[in-house]
C-alpha cells in the first residue's frame, strides 16, 4: 500500500495519508448526492471541455461548487445584515428586540464577490432612440 506522508508547518508530527482513506472517500461520493444535480454539473463541465466518465469526479466538482457557492452566500448574508441594522439604528436610532425578515439584495451578493475573485458590473443601459422603453404613443387619425 503506497502512503503520502505530508509536513505541517507548525510543528506537528506529519500526517500519513493512505490510500485505504482516498479509496474509502471516493466510494462515499457514489452514495452521496450534492446539492447541485450531476446533470448540471455534466453540462457545465462539457462546455468547459471536461470529459470523465467517472461520475465520482462530477461529484467532487459539484461539492466543490456548493463549498463555493456557500461560502458566498453566508458572506452575503453578513452583508445584509449589517446593511439593515445600519438601516434600522438611522431609522429609528435605535434598534428593536423584535427580529425582521432578511432581505438579500443585489447589492449584498456585490459587495461579498470580489473576496472570492468574482467581479460584477451593472450593464449600461443603451436606447436606441430617445422614446425607447416608454409606453407608445397613440395615433391619431387626422
Amino acid at each position: 500500500m503506497n502512503a503520502v506522508i505530508t509536513h505541517n508547518p507548525s510543528g506537528e508530527p506529519p500526517q500519513v495519508h493512505s490510500d485505504a482513506a482516498l479509496l474509502d472517500f471516493l466510494s462515499s461520493l457514489l452514495d452521496y448526492t450534492p446539492t447541485i444535480p450531476d446533470e448540471l454539473a455534466e453540462h457545465y463541465l462539457s462546455r468547459s471541455g471536461f470529459q470523465c466518465p467517472d461520475i465520482r469526479v462530477t461529484r467532487l466538482v459539484s461539492i466543490a461548487a456548493q463549498k463555493f457557492i456557500g461560502e458566498i452566500a453566508s458572506d452575503a448574508l453578513q452583508y445584509c445584515k449589517s446593511r439593515q441594522a445600519a438601516a434600522t439604528k438611522d431609522k429609528k436610532g435605535h434598534q428593536h428586540g423584535k427580529e425582521k425578515r432578511l432581505v438579500l439584495t443585489t447589492e449584498d451578493l456585490s459587495a461579498a464577490l470580489p473576496e472570492y475573485g468574482v467581479n460584477i458590473h451593472h450593464q449600461e443601459y443603451f436606447a436606441d432612440s430617445p422614446t425607447a422603453g416608454t409606453a407608445p404613443s397613440q395615433k391619431t387619425n387626422d
